[in-house]
């Protein structure tokens, strides 16, 4: 029985997925299991599995299409079947071709949706960057597209909302930019002006912190033959203190604000020229040891480019740690349609009040963004409150 293969859902309010590449030849076989595509969505370029065993057929989209989530693009077929037939699209003009062949099965519903051609049969543009230019009132017709093949993409239509010019390079040769790394620009541009952010920023006492790793450290080495971190605790922490705040652990849609019943936590990893987040599900109800491990395996993946779906979807809340670069403090940008990340800095001595007198201690600075559509000021600052106890006090 044939197989359908569709374009994935890899994360939340997510419509469409570009193909990137397929790895694969329609008819060579496939296992189970084996890498058949690669697909890039706001977050990464990730690989996608075969759902079953077959021979490719029935391809209907081409490397750099954009395709609508759950549509069919492909087939995995037995020996000497016919893969159902499928209407495909073309990409200047938008209009489906049918491509059955004589007593072939009726045609489903399952069509790739690429790129469109511009009106009048001009460059490409990508749906996202067509529904940015109607809401910023951009003239497609007037743009040279950055992209490949001059297609038209987001940043091309917010520079030119800006009155900048994309085009233009002052006469240098511009740096080429890998896939993930246009993705990070394009999302960190679109929430940045698009969600109302506010900060919150706290100092913490982080000694107690630190004396429970060192009292975890040498059992969870033996039994899980992993290296706990502060960012595990940090992820405990906040998670368990997530699900005593529901509204941070929201969703702005346009319907309304959504709460999630899961606490899944991201963690932004840096990978080459970009920046990753992979995803730790069910956070609240993880142990410490199985967390490190978590962690420790999708950073291995990410920095050998071999994320996942899974590792990078459902994430309902966002840490960022640049403690390890001897970073003191900064503010991150909200990962849409996320509510909130934290922002966490270095593990530093300071000079601090202790009973009164001159110290020192060592103190960490937390700084919380939030989207104040979601989130108000008191429900920020009581998070921020609880979050401290049971970072100061983590035998709680």
């Amino acid at each position: 029985m044939a197989i359908s293969v569709v374009m994935p859902a890899l994360e939340m309010a997510q419509e469409t997925g570009k193909l990137v590449s397929w790895l694969k030849k329609e008819g060579d076989p496939v296992r189970k299991g084996e890498i058949l595509l690669e697909v890039e969505t706001d977050k990464a370029v990730v690989e996608v599995e075969a759902a079953g065993d077959g021979i490719l057929a029935g391809v209907t989209a081409k490397p750099g299409d954009v395709v609508q989530v759950g549509r069919t693009i492909a087939w995995l077929v037995q020996p000497g079947e016919t893969p159902p037939a499928t209407a495909s699209p073309d990409v200047a003009t938008g209009r489906r071709t049918d491509t059955r062949s004589a007593g072939a099965s009726a045609p489903t519903d399952s069509v790739a949706a690429p790129t469109v051609g511009s009106p009048g049969g001009g460059a490409r543009i990508s749906p996202k960057a067509r529904r940015l230019a109607q809401e910023k009132g951009v003239d497609i017709s007037r743009l040279k597209g950055s992209g490949s093949g001059g297609e038209i993409l987001a940043d091309d239509i917010l520079a030119a909302a800006s009155g900048s010019d994309p085009g233009v390079h002052w006469g240098l040769t511009p740096s080429p930019v890998t896939s993930i790394g246009r993705l990070m620009a394009e999302r960190t541009t679109q929430s940045w002006t698009t969600v109302p952010h506010f900060f919150v920023p706290r100092d913490l006492d982080a000694g107690a912190l630190s004396a429970a790793r060192e009292r975890m450290l040498p059992a969870i080495d033996r039994s899980h033959g992993v290296k706990v971190t502060h960012t595990d605790l940090l992820v405990a922490s906040v998670a368990r203190t997530l699900a005593k705040h529901p509204r941070l652990n929201a969703s702005w849609t346009a319907e309304g604000i959504v709460s999630h019943e899961d606490v899944n936590i991201a963690l932004a990893m840096a990978v080459e020229n970009a920046v990753v987040t992979a995803v730790i599900p069910r956070a609240d109800r993880t142990a410490v040891a199985d967390i490190a491990v978590r962690r420790r395996d999708l950073a291995e993946r990410a920095r050998a480019g071999r994320l996942q779906p899974a590792d990078i979807a459902g994430a309902t809340f966002t840490i960022s740690n640049l403690g390890m670069f001897e970073v003191d403090a900064f503010t991150a940008i909200i990962v849409p349609p996320q509510a909130a990340i934290l922002a966490v800095g270095a593990i530093a001595d300071r000079v601090v009040p202790v009973d009164g007198k001159p110290g020192v201690r060592p103190m960490m600075t937390l700084t919380l963004s939030c989207d104040h559509r979601v989130v108000d000021g008191a429900r920020a600052a009581e998070f921020m409150r609880d979050l401290a106890t049971a970072i100061t006090s983590p035998q709680l």
